[in-house]
């Protein structure tokens, strides 16, 4: 099994194909359309989640079987269907466009794999056993879920507001990199998880000294 890379894409605007129509199909194009991607479906037919998305214009669906051509423009592809024939030339197709492509749980077949994500507003934690156990992954996912709350969410907020403030405040890099790093350590985080919402200006005041 191969050591993945780890890394974060922006997909906003660029085009994702996804081959397949069913549950663990629908799936994948919700994440992809949760990340701003524009979103091909490849399939002679869906399941009933993503008609919304069809109907509403945020998925484009052709309803036929996936044919030679249907990669083209895309900057990802990812195949989600039970026939092996299929699965294999979106994977071949992928590879000679130079695209990263996932076959669902065909690990051999895949150029990039999916991670178990924990979300907290802008706060994400991926987790990956390299295509080893995906169970195990989402396993950890829900013991992470337990200790990173949304507090961590609203702390990310109020620390882009105060690095705003230091921006414009302080000139010495040094001094805004002690003041963050300040406030990190500190005792915000657990005032947040009790219920405290103190605004930026308060939190800068606080530890700007």
């Amino acid at each position: 099994m191969p050591r993945f890379y780890p890394m974060m894409l922006d997909l906003r605007g660029k085009r994702c194909v996804v081959v397949g129509g069913g549950e663990v199909a629908a799936r994948k194009v919700e994440s992809l359309v949760e990340c701003g991607a524009k979103v091909t479906v490849i399939a002679p037919a869906v399941d009933p989640s993503l008609k919304p998305l069809i109907s509403g214009g945020a998925v484009t669906h052709f309803p036929h079987s996936y044919g030679a051509g249907d990669l083209h423009g895309a900057v990802l592809a990812i195949a989600s269907t039970d026939n092996e024939v299929v699965n294999r030339a979106v994977y071949a197709d992928a590879n000679a466009l130079g695209i990263p492509v996932n076959v669902v749980d065909v690990p051999d077949l895949c150029t990039f794999i999916v991670p178990a994500v924990v979300e907290q507003g802008d706060l994400t934690i991926a987790i990956s056993t390299s295509g080893k156990s995906p169970a195990m992954a989402k396993r950890i996912r829900k013991e992470m879920e337990k200790h990173f709350g949304p507090e961590y969410g609203v702390m990310l907020n109020l620390l882009g507001e105060v690095r705003l403030l230091a921006q414009a405040r302080e000139k010495s890099l040094d001094r805004r990199m002690k003041l963050l790093t300040a406030i990190v350590n500190s005792d915000v985080l657990e005032r947040l998880r009790g219920g405290a919402r103190p605004s930026a200006e308060e939190v800068y005041r606080e530890f700007a000294g």
